[in-house]
């Protein structure tokens, strides 16, 4: 069973007390991934949530058949797989280790089920959650007025 060290070394659950890291722990599976291996795929259900603890995973995307675009990569302590934490969803997403990596694995029903047992719990997870994903969100915003600014029509209208 994964340490609670361990567990410390993931942003998201780092603001958790040890009392809520052991109710944590038992949910917790450590899996090993080969460089090249596919987590889950885009459009599969979203049974399952994951922290990493070494390696690296990218997060594509499908923008057309054969057309795979990254939306960016995954370092140790960090979390993904989020779809899974909306009932009834899809991953939005293909996650795929460019490296072999050691990954925790928890079943989305049953991380939902803790977090609404303990609503104290739960809240510290989603805050975590809320925080992590505006980081990203920013990034993003940021990443689309960039492209946004370089193109021709774009830029056209700022030369007139």
């Amino acid at each position: 069973m994964i340490s609670i060290d361990e567990l410390r070394k993931i942003h998201l659950v780092q603001a958790l007390e040890d009392a809520e890291l052991e109710k944590l722990r038992p949910l917790c599976s450590v899996t090993i991934f080969s460089e090249k291996t596919t987590i889950f795929e885009q459009g599969q259900d979203a049974d399952h949530f994951y922290m990493l603890l070494k390696g690296k995973v990218l997060l594509e995307v499908e923008l057309a058949e054969d057309i795979m675009i990254s939306l960016g990569s995954i370092k140790p302590g960090y979390s993904f797989g989020w779809s899974s934490l909306f009932e009834g969803s899809r991953y939005t997403s293909s996650a795929i280790c460019s490296e072999p990596s050691e990954v925790i694995t928890l079943p989305a029903t049953a991380l939902l089920n803790l977090m609404e047992e303990d609503p104290v719990l739960g809240y510290k997870i989603m805050r975590g959650a809320l925080d992590i994903l505006r980081s990203r969100l920013t990034k993003r915003t940021d990443q689309f007025l960039k492209t946004l600014r370089m193109h021709p029509d774009i830029q056209a209208l700022f030369a007139g």
